[in-house]
């Protein structure tokens, strides 16, 4: 929890009694890898800390596992369409690795809102993680090519990268894992 408070005073300071009743509506969860954390179906619940490990999302589409989007160590992740609406998501988050997240009920978070002055920015810091990071996404596939995804996931997260399955990764970028082994090859 260091590192949320860490991430939260650097947007904005946050005193010992707003912190102390901040972390008091986290709980800590530990998965081992390979772990449905939410399945397709089920409305999200909780938005999460990782502090630990990496999750990908992905969805079933003719047989096939769609790897979509990935959440490493000292980021927020959630189903965050369905924490906010309420209504049940469409695609699945999976631990790859181990991982210990810090985690926070729906329902806290609105306590937090209302409760804390701290609560709104770190609700406003949260969303926009995840919207930067989902415009991120988007404009690496719309306007780069498949080795430049690679590249780039690479520079982002070379330690973490090497615990993913190159399947997933390849599905990431939106190629089959041969054409991921070539483009390894060309860059190697």
């Amino acid at each position: 929890m260091e590192n949320v408070r860490h991430i939260l005073n650097r947007i904005h300071p946050i005193n010992d009694e707003e912190w102390d009743y901040f972390k008091g509506k986290f709980f800590k969860r530990s998965f081992p890898g390979k772990t449905i954390i939410i399945q397709s179906g089920q409305v999200e619940s909780s938005l999460y800390f990782i502090e630990e490990g990496v999750l990908r999302a992905w969805f079933e589409k003719d047989d096939t596992e769609k790897t979509f989007d990935f959440a490493f160590e000292n980021n927020f992740y959630s189903a965050y369409s369905s924490f906010l609406t309420r209504t049940p998501c469409s695609y699945n988050i999976e631990s790859i690795t181990g991982m210990i997240i810090w985690e926070i009920s729906y329902n806290d978070l609105q306590d937090i809102y209302k409760n804390t002055s701290v609560g709104n920015i770190f609700g406003k810091a949260a969303a926009e993680e995840l919207f930067l990071s989902k415009c991120k996404k988007e404009f690496s596939l719309l306007f780069k090519s498949a080795q430049q995804r690679y590249r780039d996931l690479f520079d982002e997260e070379p330690r973490l990268i090497r615990e993913i399955p190159l399947k997933y990764i390849a599905s990431y970028i939106g190629i089959t894992p041969q054409a991921l082994s070539r483009i390894r090859r060309r860059i190697s």
